[in-house]
């Protein structure tokens, strides 16, 4: 099976282009290698999957670029549609949103585009838990309004759910759309509260916490965020015939902690004492969010097996033998 991964050098996508390559499939992966953190981490991941991999082939390429059509007609047919690439970050969006334009609205109606005139009947795409806004619901479900988001990221990512249901409504599209909870772990963003947290730690820093610090967070695994793509994988299939094949699913473990409990214990992990460095609350930080999870257990019939501990504890240890501070 040959499949198309964009943003294959970020962290989600290496860490699914990896997992596919294990189970010996042609991927063909596509990133623009931005500059929204530092593209030595990107192109570590790309070298990594070269040299461990005989069958991965990257392309530098830009979603929002038309030649995007140009460079992809070479190969034959792909039986499924990554889509993972978007320019990240919620407070990034307030100062530069017209990057978020072109690369989540722009670069996601160019995938679209050439699923429906390559006719590809599959298609898996991030969304975000960003969508939801300042809900006052305990648990954040697929069933709840995401008409008033945040954030000008947020924006774009119910935009882009709308376009993918569309695509489905219309050529029977395939499609789900993932809302990721802060996903973390090994290779991870080093621009993510876990990641600098640690770092900051191992460097004697004091830790820049946002606003009160008691904003709660749910966090999701890195092994745990792919094996619910893989399940989704086979859950295109069942849902082909349906008179719209569109279906959006959370990815969060469906519970949360606190910013100063998450230094607390990333603090007890590493055995070194935190110093906080308190900030003003960021534009469009959310108070709080939170993973319902009963749609994935009905449905997928999935259970996160990794809680934030040992998730937090197996980071640490990846993040000793592979980084240096």
């Amino acid at each position: 099976m040959r499949i198309l991964v964009t943003g294959a050098a970020g962290f989600i996508g290496f860490s699914v282009c990896n997992k596919f390559l294990d189970l010996n499939h042609e991927v063909v992966g596509i990133d623009n290698l931005n500059n929204y953190y530092k593209r030595k981490y990107k192109l570590a991941r790309i070298s990594y999957l070269k040299k461990k991999k005989k069958k991965f082939i990257f392309e530098k390429l830009d979603c929002s670029n038309s030649n995007l059509f140009k460079r992809l007609r070479k190969y034959k047919k792909f039986h499924l549609v990554i889509h993972l690439a978007a320019e990240v970050g919620v407070r990034y969006s307030y100062y530069f949103p017209e990057k978020y334009y072109n690369s989540n609205v722009k670069g996601f109606f160019n995938i679209l585009e050439f699923i429906r005139l390559n006719n590809i009947k599959k298609f898996i795409f991030a969304s975000s838990s960003s969508v939801y806004g300042e809900s006052k619901n305990k648990f954040f479900s697929e069933k709840n309004h995401t008409s008033k988001p945040m954030s000008f990221y947020a924006a774009t990512k119910k935009v882009d759910e709308v376009m993918a249901h569309s695509h489905s409504a219309c050529y029977k599209i395939a499609s789900i759309g993932l809302r990721f909870f802060n996903v973390y772990g090994p290779w991870g963003r080093p621009d993510m509260a876990i990641y600098k947290f640690v770092n900051w730690l191992n460097k004697k820093k004091k830790i820049e916490v946002y606003g009160s610090g008691k904003q709660l967070r749910d966090f999701t695994y890195i092994d745990d965020a792919v094996s619910l793509i893989f399940k989704c994988i086979k859950r295109l299939n069942k849902i082909r015939k349906k008179r719209v094949p569109f279906e959006i699913f959370n990815t969060g473990r469906g519970q949360s902690i606190n910013v100063l409990n998450l230094v607390e214990l990333i603090s007890r992990n590493l055995k070194k004492k935190s110093l906080l460095k308190k900030l003003p609350k960021q534009k469009g930080d959310l108070p709080y969010t939170r993973s319902s999870n009963k749609k994935i257990k009905k449905i997928l019939k999935f259970k996160s097996q990794t809680n934030l501990e040992n998730g937090i504890r197996l980071f640490i240890d990846w993040q000793k033998k592979n980084i240096r501070n």
